[in-house]
């Protein structure tokens, strides 16, 4: 078959398209950058303290609260350090830029490794008590009806050289060979024992009563430095919180441009009570000293709103409060749950015969979380009421409106029943465009 002249235009044009695809395609092949492979141990950033000596070591040791392994930084020299992990919100999702060292290729030019981690995430190490950490070596495995016998310090150490399910080695002999570090984990394992001497060793057994008060002087430390704001809002504000009595909401006093304007006239003040419980509603004025723990503030309010509640914690509840929640903090975070619930048991039940346990009385606590117990009781009782005769008065308005529907449903049955056949057909007839009788009657 001859070649035409538009087969051969056909033909140029296929291989002009060939042509431009193979161009694309080195061009993108070019431009493509691979990124090498992760790395499966990543870099990490770390703040360290000052104090923290080029002797100090990062070491896996038992957690004292749930017997895994765990990362600490130990220093002969400054002490004990836990890690605190920081981490970016999922939802803003962020990363570092790690430069390393320069090294230097040639005698004008230098070159640095740079990475980039995957994630934000930084660790501070935080002071900790190595008292802790040798707790579970204090505490009879067995059970709690065997009594505890003194042992040297190395046979509490034994017992927890090696970690319960798992193969991670534990560092524990390696630091205690160090003599600073030996000689304060003995010191404080003595605060919370008693000690007696047998020959050249000294041997330890818990003292339930000592740790008890330990922990509290901790636990008090905690409370007057100040708890973060969301551990003081969720655990003290709103647990000492109080049902809301009444609001009283007074008009706002016109300004001196306004008064001249309204020539001399005077706005009267508007008051609106919102009862919320059945509490009697003869109380006294709102006092000025209000705490923290029982105020209530919201954006629609005003200077010159005044909430009255049930009643008021006082700043003794208040601290007690506070002293609480840090104490089930410290055990809940830092003791065996065995331990901690062996403390709270005798905490509550007023024993220990050191000073500071007896200083510590939580009755006026106790005795203000019953009686805000009864009245939040009293309140939710009182809007269940109130809420049944909302709930009343919505049925008979259904119910009211049922009936009228019913009855007007029955007059017109009955009015069609009545209407004439000529009539219903008289109805189907479409009148939009003819003109009514009354139009022809009309005065032109």
């Amino acid at each position: 078959m001859a070649r035409t002249r538009s087969t051969k235009s056909e033909g140029a044009e296929a291989e002009t398209k060939g042509a431009k695809a193979g161009a694309s395609t080195s061009a993108s092949s070019k431009a493509t950058y691979t990124l090498p492979e992760a790395t499966k141990s990543p870099p990490r950033i770390f703040i360290l303290p000052k104090k923290a000596t080029s002797e100090a070591r990062i070491v896996t040791l038992q957690n004292p609260r749930y017997s895994r392994p765990t990362r600490y930084l130990v220093c002969p020299e400054a002490g004990f350090f836990e890690f605190t992990k920081i981490a970016a919100p999922k939802t803003t999702p962020r990363s570092w830029l790690i430069e390393g060292k320069a090294q230097t290729e040639s005698e004008n030019s230098t070159k640095s490794e740079t990475q980039v981690t995957k994630g934000a995430d930084l660790y501070i190490a935080t002071a900790i008590d190595p008292l802790f950490l040798i707790l579970p070596a204090l505490v009879a495995k067995d059970s709690a009806d065997k009594k505890r016998m003194f042992l040297s310090s190395d046979d509490h150490f034994d017992s927890i050289s090696e970690i319960p399910d798992s193969e991670t080695h534990n560092h524990l002999s390696e630091i205690l060979s160090w003599p600073k570090t030996r000689q304060l984990v003995e010191s404080r394992m003595a605060s919370v024992c008693d000690t007696v001497e047998a020959g050249d060793e000294q041997m330890f057994r818990l003292n339930e009563t000592k740790l008890l008060s330990e922990m509290l002087s901790k636990a008090k430390r905690m409370a007057n430095h100040g708890l973060p704001k969301s551990m003081a809002d969720k655990f003290v504000a709103k647990a000492l919180e109080a049902p809301i009595l009444s609001v009283r909401s007074t008009q706002a006093a016109p300004s001196s441009e306004d008064t001249a304007v309204s020539s001399g006239t005077t706005t009267p003040s508007l008051e609106s009570t919102d009862s919320q419980s059945s509490v009697e509603t003869t109380t006294s004025a709102v006092s000025n000293a209000s705490t923290a723990a029982t105020s209530i503030s919201s954006p629609s309010s005003t200077e010159n709103d005044k909430v009255t509640n049930a009643i008021t914690a006082p700043p003794e509840v208040i601290s007690l409060q506070r002293l609480k929640i840090s104490f089930d903090f410290i055990c809940s975070s830092y003791l065996p749950p065995s331990l901690s619930k062996a403390l709270k048991t005798q905490l509550s039940s007023g024993c220990g015969s050191s000073t500071t346990t007896k200083e510590v009385n939580f009755k006026p606590l106790e005795e203000y979380l019953a009686k805000l117990a009864e009245l939040r009781q009293k309140a939710a009782a009182a809007r269940a009421t109130t809420d049944y005769s909302r709930k009343r008065t919505r049925d008979e308005e259904d119910d009211e409106r049922a009936e009228k529907r019913k009855k007007k449903e029955e007059e017109d049955k009955v009015k069609k029943a009545n209407t004439s056949r000529g009539v219903k057909q008289l109805q189907k007839v479409n009148t939009s465009g003819m003109k009514k009788l009354s139009d022809f009657f009309k005065k032109t």
